[in-house]
């Protein structure tokens, strides 16, 4: 079949969480069909991966994309109806472009609802709206953490976002989730919409364990350092877990790895014991170091690939259930789930202090994922239900 997949940006390279996923996803499609991108494109190294892809067998179109003027055109949707992320993609060229070939393709794929939007007019396909995240419930956590004005913004976007969700998981033939906890919140807000779990998965070749490399004492974070929950996560962990877990160990040090970094980010650089590293070519050099990768995310949804990274690395894991809920099995056993400071700096410590249950808990890790997040195995339903389009076509 042709499929048409559409992408905040280019799904290419896998590099960052959505990109990761929107790759294997469409390494994935091309084993048995046609796949065309179509995808914002945030800078020159999004240009440049267009080029790449298309190299690989992907017909790419990147429609530039500027994020400050588009968050700017999107403020004054405030006194309307409309939820402001459809107004931050929206994009007359893009849907130009998705009207011009739509007649050409059998199938459109969605990678988050801004996406979703543009295959609305074009019933004609079979449509997919893969929920990255359950957005609308991502900004009702946003609320809850933020003060006024901010929480009443992100409110508001909960509400009008959902009211959009529903009306494409209405329409589209099929609804995927991330994790069953997400179909589940899905289910209860928007019954009878047909659904689906597609689990992310990790490269288990590429994320080898090296325990030879790890530095005593050594605590990493990963992620993209512009993002919110990544922000308010290691703000969080710095201020108030880092204290205490020093005040045993005066020489533990934490390691906040990843692009972008915010100027809340790049002000805790200042804090005794705090690297700030900006992007890196190669997260592992980084993960591999670490005596404990820690993931104190207070705001989440999805699986995290950081700790499906971590864990294939063989590093032990700190996280908190935001951070680990899409993870299914091992808790306690495979890796350590804390919420409290109390809580988040006992568990450090402790791994910190016996290196010999470090070492256990990481070799869990590896199993856990081996067993239920090998790409090749996650991604079957995929298969199936393209298998189903095309016994229907």
């Amino acid at each position: 079949m042709r499929v048409l997949f559409l992408s905040q940006r280019v799904p290419y390279p896998p590099n960052r969480g959505d990109k990761i996923t929107t790759w294997r996803l469409i390494e994935r499609m091309k084993r048995r069909h046609e796949v065309s991108a179509l995808a914002f494109a945030h800078d020159d190294a999004d240009r440049e991966a267009a080029r790449e892809l298309e190299k690989l067998g992907v017909r790419t179109t990147a429609i530039d994309y500027d994020d400050r003027r588009a968050k700017l055109a999107a403020v004054p949707l405030l006194f309307g109806s409309k939820p402001l992320t459809l107004g931050v993609y929206g994009s007359k060229a893009l849907q130009a472009a998705v009207d011009r070939v739509a007649k050409d393709f059998d199938v459109g794929y969605a990678y988050s609802s801004s996406m979703g939007v543009f295959l609305e007019p074009h019933a004609r396909l079979r449509r997919v709206m893969h929920f990255a995240e359950l957005d609308s419930d991502k900004w009702r956590q946003y609320s809850e953490r933020a003060s006024f004005p901010m929480s009443w913004v992100y409110r508001r976007e909960a509400r009008t976002l959902l009211e959009v969700e529903r009306r494409i998981a209405k329409s589209f033939d099929e609804n995927v989730f991330c994790t069953p906890l997400e179909q589940r919140i899905f289910q209860e807000q928007i019954p009878g919409a047909r659904s689906l779990v597609l689990r992310n998965g990790v490269d288990l070749a590429f994320y080898r364990p090296k325990p030879e490399r790890a530095e005593p004492n050594h605590l990493v974070f990963t992620g993209v350092m512009d993002y919110l929950p990544n922000v308010d996560g290691c703000v969080w962990f710095v201020n108030e877990v880092l204290p205490r877990v020093r005040e045993r160990f005066p020489d533990a040090r934490f390691t906040i790895v990843g692009s972008r970094p915010s100027k809340e980010i790049l002000a805790l650089a200042r804090v005794a014991g705090v690297t700030v590293t900006g992007f890196v070519d190669d997260t592992r050099d980084w993960l591999e170091r670490g005596a404990v990768s820690v993931a104190p995310l207070r705001i989440a949804r999805g699986i995290q690939n950081k700790v499906l990274e971590a864990l294939a690395l063989g590093l032990p894991v700190v996280g908190t259930t935001s951070a680990t809920q899409g993870i299914e099995g091992g808790v306690g056993d495979a890796y350590l789930v804390a919420d409290t400071v109390e809580a988040q700096a006992a568990a450090i410590c402790g791994l910190l202090a016996d290196p010999a249950k470090a070492r256990e808990l990481a070799l869990r890790g590896r199993a856990l994922v081996e067993a239920r997040y090998d790409w090749e195995v996650t991604l079957k339903p995929l298969d199936e239900l393209f298998a189903r389009f095309a016994e229907t076509r």
